[in-house]
């Protein structure tokens, strides 16, 4: 059952406090195992069930890690935040050794992961307990395949793994026909996604947005996904898979979203600025 929980909620708890459980058994599924900060559930995983992705924005950058490559082919992946590693254990078990590297910050929770639900054996999952940017500052050129952006802060998305200067980064470490896939979160009017939407157009020639109906009309705050890459990205594919999910995606690509973004400024590492938080900072969406 597809989750339509948005992706980083209030996190409470400090990464260095001691003693405190983050990785709950989930009292549905025997052997699953959700990822609770501050009291609101973050991320979910099962490691005998590795392509189970429960919550729909996962299912969303899953379909950009299917269709960037023939079924089966091995892939560099980067993974900036890692949490459960629930689209790394995705990529592993889709696409047997395939070189992945997770930028986890918080050792703290990877090592409570390793411990509850570890990895499985050469699974070929690195990781590295370091922030994004210095993690991806030490890639080197032409790596990647695919970047998975993931990474919350509490509530929000760092300011800093959205600038220009961050993209530009990013932008190096891909290879030629490389996409960067993020995980983000707002609500209409959409005034921060759409200078998201502006920076990645100041380094890549294509860029897609993906979001539920609601969020984008302000119903709901929400996951908003964006894909952008040097070469034309799958829009069509992409479309029909949104379209077919249990709680369907917009697509906004061309066109339709140099408009959405007209007049938005980038950010730069001068000026970073965080994603917005939910509205009243509540901890948990329906």
């Amino acid at each position: 059952m597809t989750d339509r929980r948005p992706r980083g909620e209030p996190d409470e708890t400090s990464h260095t406090d001691a003693g405190i459980e983050r990785l709950i058994p989930d009292p549905d599924r025997p052997g699953a195992w959700v990822v609770r900060m501050g009291g609101a559930d973050q991320s979910w995983v099962d490691p005998e069930h590795p392509t189970r992705l429960e919550f729909d924005y996962m299912e969303r950058i899953a379909d950009h890690l299917d269709l960037h490559r023939p079924p089966g082919e091995r892939m560099r992946v980067v993974h900036v935040g890692g949490a459960g590693m629930n689209l790394a254990r995705y990529v592993s078990a889709t696409r047997p050794t395939s070189p992945q590297i997770v930028l986890e910050p918080d050792a703290r929770l990877t090592e409570e992961v390793r411990r509850k639900a570890p990895l499985p054996v050469r699974s070929g999952i690195k990781v590295r307990p370091l922030d994004g940017r210095t993690g991806i500052a030490a890639m080197r050129d032409d790596y990647a395949d695919v970047v998975i952006l993931d990474a919350f802060a509490g509530a929000r998305v760092p300011g800093d793994l959205v600038t220009v200067e961050c993209f530009t980064e990013v932008s190096r470490m891909l290879a030629p026909d490389g996409v960067l896939v993020a995980n983000v979160t707002d609500s209409a009017p959409m005034g921060w996604s759409r200078r998201v939407v502006a920076g990645l157009g100041e380094v890549f020639s294509q860029v897609v947005l993906e979001a539920e109906s609601a969020t984008l009309k302000g119903r709901r705050y929400g996951n908003v996904i964006l894909a952008a890459s040097h070469l034309p990205l799958p829009v069509g594919e992409v479309t029909r898979r949104c379209a077919g999910a249990a709680f369907p995606f917009r697509v906004v690509h061309g066109p339709a979203l140099e408009r959405m973004a007209a007049g938005a400024m980038p950010f730069t590492d001068d000026a970073p600025e965080p994603s917005p938080g939910p509205p009243g900072g509540a901890g948990y969406f329906s």
